[in-house]
């Protein structure tokens, strides 16, 4: 079977509301597994520039599937050890969630493979 790597990358400003209250980064950061196939996420690496704790969540249609938490301007590389089949038609998403007030650039590598 034959697979094709997939990327959601960038750096993205962002505004916090609170830990508790995750929103869209960027549509670039969206993702649905096509039709026939099946994904499988890999790997997360982010940096945070602002002085507070972040956090970005992999959403499964909704549902946060995997949290990455980023300390003040600090960054983290999680290769994911448990890995999951995610489904055809299936949208994948990375939301973040920061302190009210909080500012800064978040940076997202996010790699799956499709298959």
């Amino acid at each position: 079977m034959s697979s094709t790597p997939h990327f959601l990358q960038g750096v993205f400003p962002f505004a916090g509301a609170g830990l508790t209250k995750s929103g869209p980064i960027d549509p670039v950061l969206t993702f649905v597994v096509p039709s026939g196939m099946t994904a499988q996420p890999l790997y997360f690496r982010g940096g945070n520039s602002s002085d507070e704790l972040i956090c970005v969540t992999l959403m499964r249609d909704g549902t946060p599937m995997r949290m990455f938490p980023m300390g003040a301007r600090s960054s983290v590389n999680v290769p994911l050890r448990v890995v999951e089949d995610v489904d055809p038609d299936t949208t994948l998403e990375l939301v973040i969630a920061a302190p009210e007030g909080a500012s800064g650039e978040v940076v997202v590598d996010f790699g799956m493979v499709v298959f």
